[in-house]
């Protein structure tokens, strides 16, 4: 299946995220690509969306996803149907508590998307390994493909 992940990330740990992510998906034979700097075309109509973001200031999307968000929220794409997964870094100690991926998934849901089980939502303040917990969470996930 090929698998496209959309990157937000301001310090690289989202980034670092996805990479992992991708190893654990590509050692089943999934074909993985990785958009840490999107534009549109790069989009492929027969692909799942994975959607791996942190949150910046107050819950806002880091810079190099807004476009992604940019492009949701234009009234262009055609997205009934498809299907997506959400990777989501926050930090619990801020009052609005991973809103970037709470964000684009809604977006994505509103436009008729599907997500693909439960979002991973990962709590800076508990969690020790960041791409070990995201690589068990995309081990479980590709068996809803």
């Amino acid at each position: 299946m090929k698998i496209q992940i959309i990157v937000g990330s301001v310090m690289g740990t989202a980034l670092g995220v996805a990479h992992a992510v991708k190893s654990q998906l590509a050692s089943n034979g999934h074909a993985i690509d990785i958009i840490d700097s999107f534009q549109p075309q790069l989009l492929e109509e027969d692909s799942v969306i994975l959607v791996c973001t942190s949150n910046t200031g107050m819950g806002d999307l880091p810079s190099n996803i807004t476009p992604f968000y940019s492009y949701l929220i234009s009234g262009t794409p055609l997205l009934s149907g498809r299907r997506y997964g959400i990777i989501n870094l926050g930090d619990s100690s801020y009052p609005n508590f991973a809103e970037a991926g709470k964000l684009l998934d809604s977006t994505l849901t509103e436009l008729g998307a599907q997500r693909i089980g439960e979002a991973l939502v990962m709590d800076a303040i508990l969690v020790d390994d960041y791409d070990q917990e995201a690589a068990e969470w995309a081990a479980q996930w590709q068996e809803l493909l």
